[in-house]
């Protein structure tokens, strides 16, 4: 089996059988002792690191690899599956999502490993790193191509509102040129950054934007009459008339509500990005680590709530697979919308690159592993993601059907399956232990979801 880089130092110049005793030997030490949660994962070289991120661009970096396109897709997991539904659901993946990282530090502190990748190296052998490399890889690029996608879909309209007149057919107006100009000058040169700790305080303007975004949602439930008139446009004082149509269903079943879990699990999705952020975090340990995990999972499921809850009360069952889409129909040249749709376009821009970091590490480790870290390599691979997910955003057609393929396979391994298997196979814990029956209920709510939903998924294509 092929030998992660953290587990050499601990076999030494003896042979594999020695090594294996020694590593076996060390484990049973670890797991008969109890960690100090405030130890530091791995030792601290002898010479001073650098100072780090501290634990606020920590939270921000792991927010902004956290929120994105999946904001403007959950209040239509909301209308699909009632207010009660979806925040029992909601609750239960932001939780399970901060398990499964807690799962990951876990047996970072066993193996002694600070990647994913090596993780499944240690776990199943070379197999195990290949798919975890080949799902990171596909997992982002599906995150960046739906990211991209918004920028395709609201920048031509968010350009055209504040034009006078009729440009259509205007250079400035075509999605496409909009897209390449965008990903070629902001998207590329922060994806080149070396390091995931620079992408720190462009983290932070992300996370303003959201909440803008949440907040705005929350202030035009008022500006939109229910029912929704038959004409697209809204007088501007129009005023609400809400009836017995206009009541939010508590718990709703339909075939829509297949894409619910998998977006969900599509937007709690951050785990690619936990190890690089803990690898340049200041002091690190695992207690440090998990508190920027809960913090920065709370905060998002609290912007996540807010949004969906009021995006869906505005325009109940009418609600698009994307949010934007339903204000493009009755606010069309509302200034306030506009200014949203600037906001969500530089959201989900600068958190294009961070999620570009773990998906260039994995090709580097899966393909260019043998090779010296070069720079004409790193410039070489990035040129390559960013070609293949702008390729995608410009001709997939539906953001919904991006969330319900990417969340219901890849996002639900990195999510629930991975964490689950791998402490299973790497923890000496006795089966019945709090922790592994609780890794185990993780792996088989992953699987479970994950082919349901998929095969609700595909049954909706083919009925369409």
């Amino acid at each position: 089996m092929e030998e992660p880089r953290g587990a050499r130092g601990w076999e030494g110049g003896a042979g594999p059988g020695d090594g294996n005793r020694d590593r076996d030997r060390e484990w049973d030490q670890d797991q008969d002792r109890d960690w100090d949660e405030s130890a530091p994962l791995l030792p601290p070289p002898p010479s001073s690191p650098p100072p780090g991120s501290s634990f606020g661009c920590a939270v921000l970096n792991l927010m902004n690899a956290t929120m994105g396109s999946g904001a403007l897709g959950l209040s239509f997991a909301m209308a699909s599956t009632g207010v009660l539904g979806f925040s029992i659901l909601l609750l239960i993946v932001a939780s399970l999502a901060s398990y499964s990282v807690f799962l990951l530090l876990s047996m970072c502190i066993q193996t002694a490993v600070m990647s994913y990748e090596d993780l499944g190296l240690f776990a199943f052998g070379s197999t195990g790193k290949v798919l975890v490399a080949a799902t990171i890889i596909i997992q982002n690029i599906g995150a960046m191509s739906s990211y991209l996608l918004i920028v395709k879909t609201e920048l031509p309209g968010a350009v055209a509102g504040f034009l006078s007149g009729d440009e259509s057919g205007s250079w400035y107006l075509d999605g496409r040129l909009l897209l390449l100009i965008t990903s070629v000058c902001i998207v590329f040169p922060l994806a080149l950054l070396p390091k995931i700790g620079f992408l720190g305080y462009t983290s932070s303007l992300s996370f303003f934007f959201m909440v803008y975004f949440a907040l705005v949602v929350m202030i035009k439930k008022w500006s939109i009459p229910c029912p929704l008139p038959l004409k697209s446009a809204i007088e501007p004082l129009q005023v609400s008339n809400s009836t017995a149509d206009c009541k939010a269903k508590l718990f709703h079943l339909s075939k829509e509500s297949a894409y619910a879990i998998p977006t969900m699990a599509f937007s709690f999705l951050c785990h690619t990005s936990v190890l690089p952020i803990y690898c340049e975090l200041q002091s690190p340990s695992k207690s440090r680590m998990q508190n920027v995990t809960v913090t920065g999972i709370g905060l998002s499921f609290l912007i996540y709530f807010m949004s969906a809850l009021f995006g869906y009360l505005t325009f109940y069952d009418k609600v698009d697979s994307e949010l934007l889409q339903s204000y493009n129909k009755y606010l069309p040249h509302d200034t306030v919308i506009l200014t949203v749709k600037l906001a969500i376009l530089f959201a989900v821009l600068l958190t294009v690159p961070l999620i570009h970091f773990p998906a260039r590490k994995a090709v580097l480790m899966l393909f260019f592993s043998h090779l010296p870290v070069s720079w004409i390599c790193h410039i070489f691979v990035t040129l390559a993601l960013n070609t293949i997910v702008v390729l995608f955003a410009m001709y997939v057609p539906d953001i919904k059907n991006m969330f319900g393929v990417v969340g219901s396979t890849t996002s639900t391994c990195l999510l629930f399956v991975y964490p689950g298997l791998f402490y299973l196979k790497l923890s000496r814990e006795d089966f019945l232990s709090p922790q592994k029956l609780g890794a185990c209920a993780l792996v088989i709510f992953g699987i479970c979801v994950g082919l349901l939903s998929l095969v609700l998924i595909i049954f909706s294509w083919i009925n369409q």
